[in-house]
Formats: structure tokens, sequence, C-alpha cells
């Protein structure tokens, strides 16, 4: 059996000033170009059979200077939709909603192109990614390439854990983890790895 190996993709200007970026297409930056160059040497020597990504720019420019091959791009794996957090820090929320916590508390509604979504439905994305890779891995790894939020929520589905459990994994941009299996039950094999 073959691992899933996740990677968040590198550095934005939003992720470095740690704002909600959900649906909010913003290109690497340049130490996030450096950082998906470098996971190059952490997929040495994986023999991976299909590579789906997210939509978003940021995830699939770091696939390909990770020197993958996108098979498919995939809406299920695109980042948590912040709705009217998006753009926003966790300091600036806690002005109005002091102690404010985003897998307690959720998001508000946005605008159209934002109109939030729950970590219930988070996890309902999560767990159709999941379904499609499953029967690959007989073949082989899958790398998933996408975001900090919506890979722990699949982290958590893989585990057996409630979508809200993927408030235990912290990920890092420009980060590969793999989750993989222990007599046949899913478990982390590796996390949060810099490049």
């Amino acid at each position: 059996m073959g691992e899933l190996i996740l990677l968040r993709h590198g550095e934005t200007e939003w992720s470095r000033a740690r704002r909600h970026t959900g649906r909010t297409d913003l290109p690497l930056t340049e130490r996030g170009e450096e950082q998906a160059r470098a996971l190059r040497g952490a997929l040495r020597g994986r023999r991976i059979v299909r590579t789906v990504s997210s939509p978003a720019e940021r995830a699939l420019r770091t696939a390909e200077l990770a020197g993958l091959r996108v098979d498919d791009v995939d809406p299920d794996l695109w980042e948590w939709d912040y709705g009217g957090y998006e753009g926003v820090t966790t300091p600036a929320i806690r002005r109005d909603r002091p102690g404010w916590y985003l897998w307690d508390d959720g998001v508000i509604p946005g605008d159209a192109a934002h109109p939030g979504e729950t970590v219930e439905r988070v996890g309902e994305r999560a767990d159709a990614v999941l379904a499609r890779a499953e029967p690959l891995l007989a073949d082989g790894d899958v790398a998933l390439v996408a975001h900090g939020h919506v890979l722990r929520v699949l982290t958590a589905r893989r585990l057996g854990l409630a979508p809200v459990q993927g408030r235990l994994f912290a990920l890092e941009t420009g980060t590969v983890s793999a989750l993989g299996a222990e007599h046949d039950r899913p478990v982390i094999t590796a996390w949060n790895v810099p490049a």
C-alpha cells in the first residue's frame, strides 16, 4: 500500500502575515518558491502514482516547483472558505469576538465569492478526496497538494476523527507530511516536515 503524501503550498504574502487565505488566489512569495523547490528532495525515491492539486495557483505552482506533474485538479482541495474572515488575522477578529477560535467558533458569512463554510462541510470535501484517493494507493503513493486547514481536516478524517479534530495537527507552509498504515490502520508516518 502506498501513502498519502500531503504537501502544503509554499508561503504567500497572506500566509506570512497570518491572514486567513481561503479562496483568494495569491501567488507564492520568493521564499514560497524556494520552499516548493526544496520539496523535491523530500519526494525523491517515492513512487507517486497520482498527484492531485487544489485549483489555487499557489498549490499548482508548488506542485510544479516540487517536480510533480499534476494529474487532477480537485476543487474539493480548496482551502476552508473563511467567509467574512477572508484576509483577516485572528487578532483582528478577536477585537470584535474576544476568544474567537476558528475550530470552535467557525466563520461569518462573507460576500458572494466568500460565503463561508462549516468545518463539517470541509470534512465532507475531505471525505470525497479520500474516497477517490483510496483505490489508487494499491499502486503507490498519492500526492495531495493543498492548504493548511483543509489538509488538517483531511488528516483527521483519514484517522477516523471528527473534522474539528484537525485542530490537533499544526501545518506550516512548504512542508510535507505522510499518512500511511500500521497493521492496516491509518497512521501518521511523517508530519509537518520542512524541506
